[in-house]
């Protein structure tokens, strides 16, 4: 029965009948089918039956919604919904082989894609949460097992770094999980799919993805220095661009942020279900391109650059770094990330 096309009699009357269905490759939590319509292609996507459906789809129809207002697509058009199936009807789009240097013109359109979101938008999506105290009681944890010293100071300003990010300003349309895969590289620019997680809130919180490796993601990458910068710049270009305003906030906490949550080192279907890093010391496993020791061993190496300067961080900053030497110490074989996508 799962493998029938989900195209109620609603959707025919909208946009016609289907032809030439085919199922696609897709996440446990839905099911893809390419169609034709009217001679053109299309793609329709099912939310599969579980107790987050209904949210899951809610959230992605209101960031499709959001989203078409953009000047330059940034997703795929929204042709129908059939909200009692949990059915989207979307533009099909080919997506081919990405750049070397794609994170540049990826910055830009996620810029874009956050931009789309206005004041008024406020509620129409959740707001988007960051690590909170049980993250970090975990990330000192680890650190104890490592028997790396934690400085007095340390758990305060990781105290004050959750409330940083907790009160970060900003109802920037986010994604949820910005990561390659869910970014379609066409002909005419690239446009984002899957907004399952969709929330509003800082745009920092996604451009961080770049530097600590697309944390909420299979395909971890690490690019160089120079295309890091250029990726940034362009973002915060197509950011000013588009809103008229200077991006405001501080990215060293966004990635901190990042580096505390023990769910961003397994997939979606394992989060809020143990302690992930309390594993670190005992046990590595593979998810993707990298291992969580390998993920791990990169966000530690950012956010203990990124935070040097700064005097609210310094502990945090010696305390990743002497956790990163101690860690390849221990694991000594340990590869860095891949520096590109599969």
């Amino acid at each position: 029965m799962w493998s029938r096309l989900p195209f109620g009699d609603g959707l025919r009357a909208e946009l016609g009948s289907p032809r030439r269905s085919r199922r696609l490759g897709s996440s446990p939590r839905s099911r893809v089918w390419r169609v034709e319509l009217a001679g053109a292609p299309a793609v329709v996507k099912q939310f599969v039956d579980g107790p987050d459906a209904e949210e899951r789809y809610a959230r992605e129809v209101a960031a499709l919604r959001l989203a078409a207002r953009a000047d330059a697509p940034v997703v795929p058009a929204l042709l129908g919904t059939d909200p009692g199936e949990r059915v989207l009807v979307l533009e099909h789009l080919d997506h081919q082989r990405p750049s070397s240097d794609w994170i540049v013109a990826y910055a830009a359109a996620l810029a874009r894609l956050h931009a789309v979101a206005r004041p008024e938008d406020v509620g129409t999506l959740p707001r988007w949460l960051g690590p909170d105290e049980t993250d970090v009681e975990s990330f000192l944890g680890l650190a104890e097992a490592l028997e790396a010293p934690v400085a007095p100071g340390v758990s305060g300003e990781l105290d004050d770094l959750v409330h940083r990010l907790g009160q970060a300003s900003g109802h920037a349309l986010l994604h949820g999980d910005p990561c390659p895969g869910n970014d379609l590289h066409t002909t005419s620019g690239i446009r984002f799919i899957d907004f399952e997680q969709a929330s509003l809130g800082s745009g920092l919180m996604e451009l961080a993805y770049l530097r600590v490796g697309f944390p909420t993601c299979w395909c971890v990458t690490a690019a160089s220095a120079p295309l890091l910068d250029r990726a940034e710049a362009a973002y915060r270009t197509a950011w000013r661009t588009t809103t008229g305003t200077e991006l405001h906030g501080d990215l060293a906490d966004a990635c901190a942020g990042w580096l505390l949550r023990g769910d961003a080192l397994v997939e979606r279907a394992r989060r809020g279900t143990t302690d992930h890093l309390a594993r670190i010391p005992d046990r590595d496993w593979k998810w993707g391109t990298a291992t969580a020791r390998q993920r791990l061993v990169h966000r530690l190496g950012v956010v203990g650059r990124m935070t040097a300067d700064r005097a609210d961080l310094s502990g945090l900053s010696r305390l990743s770094t002497d956790m990163r030497r101690r860690m390849l110490a221990r694991w000594p074989t340990l590869p860095p990330v891949p520096s590109q996508r599969p």
